[in-house]
């Protein structure tokens, strides 16, 4: 019998220690400055890739990784194992087709099943652990899948920023759109729904928006994950991973960096907080 491995992309923005511990493939997306081209978190860290962001006249912009870097992934864990796949959302990115077509440019005759996690950092990320820990624990591939659909249905996540400028040059904005204008210099807060980008409100000043996400992570029961993401401002992002944590000392929490591609679409201002756990009866969606 062979086991099953795990695929996702570089936006699932997983803790590199997490996914090696975890066995889990990364294939990156790709940013690009000009004619300058880079694979996502391999050639361009986050720090290096902020610090480009400042300097460089250029904006950047992301694609989808070439269907034969997906390819060589598979083949390379086809040897032993079938594959399973979680992608981000297929309604801001192509890689969920790209991830599919590259299955008929493998060498190696084995079964891969792709899923559009219809979410995107650690949102997808926690789909992707889960799915792992269950080929871990020896799960078949059908096991595998059927535990990957019900996380995508316990996850949710928002973001606070203090421009939607970036998200809009990139055209992801989507119906947080509602939120440009005279708001630009305002801090939003949107967040995915239906594997679309919504906005979830604005508040009038960081740590306001600070407590936005602080209080919808409280919102949720049976809490059984929690990461927060941060593109520059570590101090911020452990100064709310540890009020937090106090409030769930049980609990695992991942501190994680969103990658360049993110930043390419959301710049250097942002924060994440992404939940795995049930929606309480009345909270905010």
């Amino acid at each position: 019998m062979p086991g099953v491995a795990i695929v996702t992309d570089s936006v699932a923005d997983l803790p590199p220690q997490v996914a090696e511990e975890l066995g889990i493939t990364v294939v990156p997306l790709v940013v690009r400055f000009g004619t300058d081209v880079y694979r996502d978190g391999i050639d361009l860290n986050p720090d290096q890739f902020y610090e480009k962001l400042k300097s460089s006249k250029l904006l950047p912009l992301s694609s989808v990784p070439p269907p034969a870097a997906f390819a060589d992934a598979y083949d390379k864990l086809a040897e032993k194992n079938e594959i399973v796949v979680i992608s981000l959302t297929s309604k801001l990115s192509a890689t969920y087709q790209v991830a599919l077509q590259a299955t008929g440019l493998m060498k190696k005759q084995r079964r891969v099943e792709v899923v559009d996690s219809r979410w995107a950092v650690m949102a997808q990320g926690f789909i992707t652990i889960a799915a792992a820990k269950a080929a871990q624990a020896g799960a078949s591939l059908n096991e595998v899948l059927d535990i990957a659909h019900q996380t995508i249905d316990q996850v949710d996540m928002r973001a606070g920023f203090d421009t939607l400028e970036y998200l809009e040059r990139g055209g992801r904005i989507g119906k947080a759109q509602a939120l440009l204008g005279s708001l630009l210099k305002v801090n939003p807060v949107i967040g995915i729904k239906d594997g679309e980008v919504q906005p979830y409100g604005r508040e009038r000043s960081r740590s306001r928006a600070i407590d936005s996400l602080y209080n919808f992570v409280t919102s949720f029961g049976n809490v059984e994950g929690i990461a927060v993401e941060y593109a520059t401002d570590f101090k911020e992002a452990n100064g709310l991973l540890q009020r937090l944590r106090s409030q769930y000392p049980e609990i695992p929490i991942y501190l994680s960096r969103a990658s360049p591609v993110i930043g390419t679409h959301t710049g250097p201002s942002l924060i994440v907080v992404s939940v795995l756990g049930n929606r309480q009866v009345g909270a905010q969606q």
